[in-house]
């Protein structure tokens, strides 16, 4: 619950092009979570892709933002990180990416609009982000369960309840986000 008795809504945005490998880790982490956990009402899951300023009515409407992201940060690809606050606008502007552009204007303008949810990025370092192919590198493969904790890890620290969904359920699930 917010101070005003409302209901928090909190929204879990996965950033990238997936058709660029390892730029497309948000989306593919944010699907895997929506694939494996039931959550409440109040939890979104929204796959960003390249959606840029068309992100600013759909970021606007949460109170907390979880994004999900390959972030270049000059480390070694694999690397984890957890920004917020003022660590966020620049690390996206040392990105060499047309939709984090994008999606820094969203939050920019969110601030205009007064109504800036309070954003957490999870993201790793990507090794590869310019070869078109819908598979990422093993190096980024292999850190998928982290990031999918590092997530969880944010939506109990917001005190949000989540489920893991019974087996068999799961190809509903996906068939619904494609």
């Amino acid at each position: 619950m917010g101070s005003d008795g409302h209901t928090e809504q909190v929204m879990i945005l996965g950033i990238g092009n997936i058709l660029f490998c390892d730029e497309g880790t948000g989306v593919r982490v944010m699907e895997q979570i929506n694939y494996r956990y039931e959550f409440p009402d109040n939890v979104s899951l929204v796959d960003g892709g390249v959606l840029g300023l068309n992100l600013l009515g759909t970021i606007a409407e949460a109170d907390q933002l979880i994004v999900i992201d390959a972030i270049r940060n000059k480390g070694k690809p694999g690397d984890l990180y957890r920004l917020e606050g003022d660590a966020i606008p620049e690390r996206i502007r040392a990105k060499n990416s047309l939709h984090q552009v994008d999606f820094l204007e969203a939050l920019t303008m969110c601030q205009a609009l007064e109504k800036v949810p309070k954003t957490v990025i999870v993201g790793v370092e990507p090794e590869d982000i310019e070869t078109c192919t819908l598979e990422m590198t093993e190096t980024i493969q292999a850190k998928i369960e982290e990031i999918i904790t590092m997530v969880l890890k944010e939506i109990d620290r917001l005190g949000v309840r989540y489920t893991p969904r019974p087996e068999g359920s799961q190809d509903d699930v996906l068939s619904n986000t494609l």
